[in-house]
């Protein structure tokens, strides 16, 4: 049966840092998806950048950025989510690359607002792919709904334990891959 993780945690905690460690402590090219990450100006948060693990990387949300759609202060580019995420989703979740690792950060609200995205999220987590993504402790349906699955295990991630968790999990990972890997 696939891992399949959702590494929760509140805003600030740490949880895009703790799955780029969890990348760079892979073998190269072991994983594939994105990690997103804050733009800031002057010291204050201006947008999000989306980046894939191949290194391709677009402003997917800016406060200079008209939508639709938006999200609180940010307008969001989905044409990023078509350009870049899906991409690097769309082979592990067709089958094409069955045993695959995927990392997503994160199962948000601006990324959530690609409906090709949700889609291709559900096909994953039903895909005979391994998954860990990122997700924040507020309430969503479409992440609720994932939580609530038997086959997904929720980890907490806190200031206490976010140094810890991307060594136990990738460590977890090459225990179940020693024979690819």
């Amino acid at each position: 049966m696939p891992t399949r993780i959702l590494l929760e945690g509140r805003p600030g905690v740490g949880k895009t840092t703790a799955l780029r460690r969890l990348s760079a402590l892979l073998p190269a090219g072991a994983a594939t998806g994105f990690t997103t990450e804050e733009i800031r100006q002057s010291g204050a948060r201006v947008g999000f950048a989306l980046e894939t693990l191949a290194g391709r990387r677009e402003v997917l949300a800016h406060v200079d950025l008209p939508g639709p759609p938006r999200v609180g202060k940010y307008g969001v580019d989905l044409g990023v989510m078509e350009r870049l995420a899906l991409p690097s989703l769309r082979p592990a979740a067709t089958g094409e690359a069955a045993g695959q690792l995927v990392l997503i950060d994160e199962l948000g609200r601006m990324e959530l607002e690609c409906a090709e995205f949700r889609d291709a999220v559900d096909a994953l987590f039903v895909a005979e792919v391994d998954v860990v993504a990122t997700v924040h402790v507020h309430r969503d349906p479409f992440t609720d709904a994932l939580r609530r699955r038997t086959d997904i295990e929720v980890v907490h991630l806190t200031a206490a334990n976010r140094d810890a968790v991307p060594g136990e999990l990738a460590a977890r990972l090459r225990q179940l891959r020693k024979d690819t890997w």
